[in-house]
């Protein structure tokens, strides 16, 4: 996406980064005004509502305009960089490369899809912290952390590269949100101020357009770096009044001056306005903003369009417990988790009732059952709950299932999955039994048609050969479409996996 100027500059336009994605939030910038950028160089890192991604650009030349500051919401299809010739003349160099690309009919502009020869073996290299001091109350500095540049050795364009060159030139210009930039490179302000590490541009706007002190705060993060469900957390935490003045406020409140004259009756109370601003100051007030907005309005469409049902049923965990640990014993370099496990199992289950690995075309008026079964998996994460997908799940062995299900939350967790991998399930599994919590209701991941849910695995009593016995039991539940089957069917595929779990060996019977 772009478009040439009479002078021969390039305006880069924000990509269309797929799957319905229409927007995205800048996070940070990588280059700097007057920089030089190559062919697919990252440009700039954005949070969209599925994850965060490096924008690469698909010229080269020099950096004339960046168009959006940290923290502000881009639509796709709008200016993102405009980009001239390094050399002063009418073709940006290695703009014909791009061209080549082009008509080669490469629309991609994601690092990891890039558009250049090798493009896409580029690792992202994490950022290296250093500290800017947190001011004191009603200071003027703005708290941050941003990346460290290179150690010099020339000039900036040229040994610190763009990002370096970036970050020197908004400190020389004091253009941080909200005041001047503070001193970096140091663990503490002169005036003996504990730092506090930030990275995200986010997560800054976020605790001061509510008023946090990023100085009270403790960053979960990795050395300490504060996250935003370190602000969230903090927002959730309704403020201490001083006591005394609270118990002077109680006081007067509680033993209000009577009536007499010249002092008239005290009037009765405001009534609270119901759906509008908070009654209370004390209220937190969270934006639906993001992917909180994106799961709220995907699980608002799933209980609107989709009836649901939920079953359940207890099942002994003992023999599934023990054949895990059969399994690692015999080959503990390739470990299998219990997930893995019921991956394999809710295969098996979508082979016989395949009727649940389907969606409803509510357009077409048709049910839709799919050839492959790409099982998505539900993932806690920082950025909130999400369910990457492992596509054609039905090819992978066990052990090839659990390296998979291991690396694709790890991935999730780090937010450095793909869009593409965030969409597309066919089939959903949810282990909250990693929360302690036994059984759940859970909301159909829209557009599928089923849901398996797992509990945690405890200690219970149980009837073994008509013996009482304690064994390692867990709850399964089956939320499914009604609309793509009945009660047969649904009770049928949740009996089965049950079985497997109580019986393993059945497993091998029904390869």
């Amino acid at each position: 996406m772009s478009a040439r100027t009479a002078t021969g500059t390039r305006v880069f336009l924000l990509p269309d980064l797929g799957e319905g994605l229409s927007e995205a939030e800048i996070v940070e910038w990588k280059v700097a005004v007057g920089d030089l950028v190559t062919v697919d160089q990252s440009v700039v890192e954005v949070e969209t509502a599925k994850a965060v991604v490096d924008v690469p650009c698909p010229y080269a030349g020099r950096v004339v305009a960046l168009h959006g500051a940290a923290g502000e919401t881009r639509p796709v299809g709008q200016p993102l960089i405009t980009v001239a010739p390094a050399d002063g003349g009418d073709e940006p160099a290695g703009h014909a490369t791009y061209r080549e690309e082009e008509r080669a009919g490469s629309g991609n502009v994601l690092i990891g899809y890039g558009t250049g020869h090798g493009g896409s073996a580029r690792r992202r290299r994490r950022p290296r912290l250093t500290l800017a001091p947190e001011p004191v109350a009603g200071g003027a500095a703005a708290a941050v952390a941003e990346r460290a540049p290179e150690p010099a050795t020339g000039p900036p364009s040229a040994s610190r590269g763009p990002a370096a060159a970036g970050v020197d030139a908004a400190a020389s210009a004091g253009v941080a949100a909200g005041g001047a930039v503070g001193p970096v490179g140091g663990g503490t302000a002169p005036t003996g101020e504990t730092a506090v590490l930030v990275i995200s541009p986010i997560v800054r706007r976020l605790a001061r357009d509510h008023g946090v002190d990023l100085g009270s705060l403790r960053g979960t993060g990795p050395g300490g770096v504060i996250r935003r469900c370190d602000v969230e957390a903090a927002l959730a935490t309704p403020p201490q009044r001083p006591a005394g003045r609270a118990a002077a406020r109680d006081q007067h409140s509680a033993d209000p001056a009577p009536p007499g004259p010249g002092r008239p009756a005290a009037a009765e109370p405001a009534p609270a306005h119901v759906g509008l601003a908070p009654a209370d100051a004390s209220d937190v007030v969270i934006p639906l903003t993001g992917i909180r907005r994106v799961i709220a309005d995907k699980l608002s469409r799933s209980r609107r369009e989709i009836p649901e049902v939920t079953i359940w049923v207890d099942a002994d965990a003992t023999a599934l417990l023990a054949t895990r640990a059969a399994i690692n014993a015999a080959t503990p370099d390739a470990p299998v988790s219990v997930l893995a496990l019921l991956a394999r199992i809710c295969l098996s289950g979508l082979r016989r009732f395949p009727q649940l690995n389907a969606h409803v075309d509510t357009e077409g008026q048709r049910i839709v059952q799919s050839a492959g079964v790409h099982l998505g998996i539900a993932a806690q994460t920082d950025r909130g709950l999400l369910v990457p997908v492992l596509r054609d799940a039905q090819r992978l062995t066990t052990r090839e299932l659990a390296a998979a299900l291991a690396q694709t939350t790890a991935d999730a967790r780090a937010g450095t999955l793909p869009p593409a991998r965030l969409t597309g399930g066919t089939f959903t599994l949810n282990n909250y039994g990693v929360f302690g919590v036994d059984g759940s209701t859970p909301i159909i991941n829209h557009p599928e048609a089923a849901l398996l849910g797992v509990g945690r695995i405890v200690d219970k009593p149980w009837v073994v050969d008509g013996q009482l016995a304690v064994r390692k039991v867990t709850q399964l539940s089956l939320t499914f479409d009604h609309r793509v089957c009945d009660g047969g069917v649904a009770g049928g595929f949740l009996r089965h996996v049950a079985d497997c779990v109580e019986q393993p060996a059945l497993l091998v019977a029904n390869v």
